[in-house]
Order: structure tokens, then sequence, then C-alpha cells
């Protein structure tokens, strides 16, 4: 029998195995690590100790960043080489392989870029160090909105842990909880962080149970939660918290040459193996859906189903017991809609206890037909009628909108509109990326603010 992967918690005295531990199973049921689950006692400590912590200036920040984003990527870290890593992850959460390497040098890319990315969310006029010269005639200070971050991370890609590299940029100690659904990610990058210049009273690991997780994020000065409409619910109203939940992204395709878009429209819903918050859920189509549905039924129908560390591999993959509840999941919500491709099912076996899911196509009848808000971890999409009479209701509550338009009214009304956090104009897919462009708004918004500062 093959030795576990043992993932200890990374706490502020160092590496911690827990008495418990939750065992962490590849994709056909064969376990592949423990995770320690740090007993409720620790977090407090932990907590304390990085709010004790004295801050490393901005050089050396910058510097350990950077470093530790090179090693994160390149180099053998507890043991484990990149391409073990990104073999395990794979294996561990059902992303094509090809997803896991591309987001390995993501994460590299933002830890680099960190501190440089902050400063786009830095008011013009604003210093950040009271010592800057410009203080003596009086100027807004850009500092920190308290000492100590909690990260409750998502699993469902490993490039959401590029998301709070910047708060260690900004001098922020940092605590993330990780999923149980891949959690060899943040171990790998915070253990980079460490062996780069962050001491460990800096950056923390710490995999606890649902209840101590409410402990962490109430103990610490800020926090992101990443969950459903539930966390979206529960957190909408605290100023400390930020919630990220479903990105519903969406593509509108108001144009009579829609053809030559169809790349944009299958790379929105199938890229990265349809899996992130960026991928569109609906495309809303201005005129006859059908033949737009039957188009992108025709370019996602000849992906292949195949084991996500095969590297042709394109969809996400389950066990057979999750990839059936999914389909049924879906086959639920699809009563009533044209299934143009995954009507007779999304579960496509691969071997050994797992399958690969989708992809999916579905037609509905109206553009603010409910469906058009079902959001899954596969390339699924649901395909609606929309005219402007219909206006921008059924766009709201996007994080990423491809709006393939002809009309700059109507453009000006998208942008305008709140509940549409990002707005790509023509051919750009909606998993679309550059670190200079707010993922959600820019991170920094949420942990800095400003104060006056003048000195004689």
């Amino acid at each position: 029998m093959r030795e576990l992967l043992q993932l200890d918690a990374l706490v502020h005295s160092g590496s911690y195995r827990a008495t418990r531990r939750a065992t962490i199973n590849d994709v056909t049921g064969e376990p592949v690590a423990e995770l320690s689950i740090v007993p409720r006692i620790l977090v407090p400590r932990c907590l304390t100790a990085l709010r004790k912590a004295r801050t490393p200036t901005v050089e050396k920040r910058i510097e350990a960043l950077t470093r530790a984003g090179h090693a994160f990527a390149t180099e053998t870290i507890a043991g484990m080489s990149p391409a073990e890593y990104q073999r395990t992850v794979s294996r561990i959460s059902g992303l094509p392989i090809s997803v896991v390497r591309n987001a390995t040098h993501a994460v590299a890319e933002a830890a680099a870029a960190a501190h440089r990315t902050t400063q786009f969310a830095r008011p013009a006029i604003a210093v950040d160090d009271w010592r800057d010269p410009l203080t003596r005639s009086g100027r807004p200070l850009w500092t920190r909105r308290g000492d100590v971050f909690a990260v409750n991370a998502a699993g469902n890609h490993p490039g959401v842990h590029s998301l709070w590299l910047e708060a260690l940029a900004m001098g922020y100690r940092v605590a993330v909880r990780p999923s149980t659904r891949e959690p060899l990610t943040p171990y790998r990058l915070i253990a980079a962080l460490r062996s780069s210049g962050f001491s460990d009273d800096q950056v923390a690991f710490l995999p606890t149970d649902h209840a101590v997780a409410d402990e962490l994020v109430g103990g610490a000065d800020l926090a992101m939660v990443f969950g459903g409409d539930d966390v979206i619910r529960k957190y909408a109203g605290s100023p400390t918290v930020l919630p990220r939940g479903p990105g519903r992204s969406k593509v509108l395709l108001a144009t009579k040459d829609w053809r030559r878009h169809i790349d944009t429209i299958v790379a929105s819903v199938a890229d990265h193996g349809g899996a992130a918050c960026i991928n569109a859920t609906a495309v809303f189509v201005a005129g006859d859906p059908e033949p737009v549905a039957q188009a992108i039924a025709e370019r996602l129908s000849s992906i292949p189903a195949l084991p996500p560390d095969d590297e042709a591999a394109r969809l996400p993959v389950h066990t057979l017991a999750e990839a059936h509840a999914f389909e049924k999941f879906v086959l639920g919500h699809a009563k009533g809609a044209r299934a143009w491709l995954g009507g007779d099912g999304i579960a496509r076996p691969v071997g050994a206890g797992c399958a690969a899911l989708g992809p999916a196509v579905f037609q509905v009848d109206r553009s603010d037909a409910p469906q058009t808000r079902v959001e899954v971890g596969f390339p699924c999409v649901w395909v609606a009628p929309w005219s402007p009479e219909d206006g921008v209701a059924p766009l709201k509550d996007t994080l990423v909108l491809t709006a393939i338009v002809d009309d700059d009214t109507l453009v000006d009304r998208l942008v305008a509109e709140p509940s549409i956090r990002n707005v790509y104009l023509g051919d750009r897919p909606t998993c679309w990326f550059q670190y200079e462009v707010p993922h959600d708004g820019y991170l920094a918004e949420f942990l800095m603010r400003t104060k006056g500062i003048a000195r004689s």
C-alpha cells in the first residue's frame, strides 16, 4: 500500500500533525493524503501570534513573494516536484492536468506581481508611508484596515489561491483554511512562502471543520469567504467579511453575424474544464437561440471523456457516485428545456470507478428562465432568447458578462449595472484574465483605506 501524503497544519509555531485527520481521496476513491484538522483551541492561539507578529518591510515582502512564486512552480517542496504536485492535484480535484499546469504558472506570476497589482487600487494622490515628504503639506495615507486576514478557500480551481497573495504584499498576516476538496495547492504555496522569507507567524495553513471555520473568520480582522448563495446571504451585511459566491458568468449575443464569434462562446463555456466562476453559465441570444445552441453543442460534442491526468483531457472527473449526483441535479433542473447535448446523461465513465462530466447544452424558452442561474463545475450552458425589451434584468448578478453587441447605449446600461461586475466587449471570452484588470473588484479595495495625515 502506498504511503499517504501527510498535509500537516502549518501554524505559528511550525508544522503541526493533528490527531484528527481527514482522508483525501482521488477521483477513483483511492486514498492519497491525510489532512491534519486543527483543534478549536489552536485557532485563536495562531491568530493571536499572527496579530503580534512584526510586518516585514515592503522590499522584503516583494522579494519573498517573487521567490515563493518561483519555488511553487519550479522547485521540489515537501518532497514533491512540480510535476508530482500537478499530477496529484489533477487526481484529487479531477481537473484536467493541463488546467492544473496552467494554474501553477498563474499562481507564480500572481506572486511576483502581487505588490504591483495592489497599487492599481491605491488612490493616485495617496502615499504609502507617513514619512513621504508629501505628507508635510497633507496627504491621504493608504493603510491597512487590520493586521490579520483569514481566507476560507474554495477548492474548485487552484488559481483561486492567486487572489489572497496581495494581502501578504500589503503587510497582512494571512491564515488560510483550505477546502478538503483540494488542499494540496494552498499547502504547497504556504510552504513555499515560508521557505522564501515569510516566517511561521506571517502565513498559516489551518485546516478546520466547518464549526471552527466560523471562529477563524470571526477571529481575524478581515476575511474572504468562498461558497454558495448561502454564504452570500450570511455575510452580505458584514463590513469585515468579503463573500465570494457563484460567478454566473454570461454571454450576450446581440449581433447578426454571430457565427464568427462561436470560438469566443465555446471558450467561455469550456476553458478551464468549465470549472471556474468565470466560465459562462448562460448565453442570451437576440433572436432565435436555436441555431446558436445547435452550434455550441456541435463544438462541445467533440470533447473526449478522458482520465484527468491525460494530456488531452478537457473535462473534470469525479467518482461515479458524485458524477451521477451531478447528472441527477442537472437533468432535474433541465425539465422543460430542450436538450441539445447531455439530455441522455452527462456522466461519462473513464474507468476505475470515475466519470468525466459533461458537456451539456440546454435551450430554454425565455430570458428569465430559472435554469440560467444554475451553475455547475463543468461545461454546462443554458441558451436563452433575449430582446431589448427584456433589458438588463436577466443579465444581473454576473461576475463576467461578455457582450457581443452593436448598441453603445446598451453597453452604457450594462456597465452602469452594479451587479454586473465585469463587462468584456466583443471577442473576449468570459474566462479571459489579466492581472491589471480586477477579478471581482480589487482585493485592496476591501483590505485598505485612506486616512488623512499632515505633519509640520
